[in-house]
């Protein structure tokens, strides 16, 4: 079976338009191929990132990591932390593992590998190069009403209404 498709749009290109703001990594570059310290199989850890210029008005953050190169037609989620204060203005290496403490109520929601941490990079054997959005979005409410029970769709629906801006790093994989 071939899974040669078409590559997916840029999935925040077809959202609504917002204000912009940076993020950076000591661990990822856009456009640069993810080590293996972010792959799932390997070290499973989500990278260090960094973010300056958020919006006035910014009361929380939250941070995903969005393949919509995934052979499904919904892309795949590979982490979501939310309720992330606006005093926050970086997280270190590891701060996606289930037993990571974040900052102040923060917390994981279901990745699409159905855990509640960062689940690194896991394209099929052979595919395309498949790019990974890492996007710090400021969030104009302190808490989005959601729950760690919540999927990354009901997020990304919350997100819809009360982001101000995002921030995007997209590094690739490919095995």
């Amino acid at each position: 079976m071939s899974l040669e498709r078409p590559v997916a749009p840029d999935p925040y290109e077809l959202l609504p338009k917002v204000g912009s703001f940076t993020v950076t990594s000591s661990d990822v570059a856009d456009g640069e191929q993810l080590n293996q310290d972010h792959v799932h199989a390997a070290g499973n850890a989500s990278p260090q990132l960094s973010w300056t210029g958020a919006p006035e008005g910014t009361q929380s953050y939250v941070v995903t990591c969005y393949d919509p190169d995934a052979p499904t037609p919904s892309g795949f989620w590979h982490w979501i932390a939310v309720n992330i204060p606006a005093t926050v203005t970086s997280l270190d290496q590891g701060a996606g593992r289930e037993d990571a403490t974040l900052p102040a109520d923060a917390f994981h929601v279901r990745n699409d590998f159905s855990t509640r941490d960062f689940g690194g990079a896991a394209p099929p054997e052979g595919d395309q190069p498949h790019r990974y959005y890492f996007v710090v979005h400021a969030v104009d409410v302190p808490k989005l009403d959601v729950t760690e029970d919540a999927s990354a769709a009901v997020v990304s629906f919350n997100l819809a209404f009360h982001t101000l801006a995002r921030a995007i790093i997209t590094p690739t994989y490919r095995h």
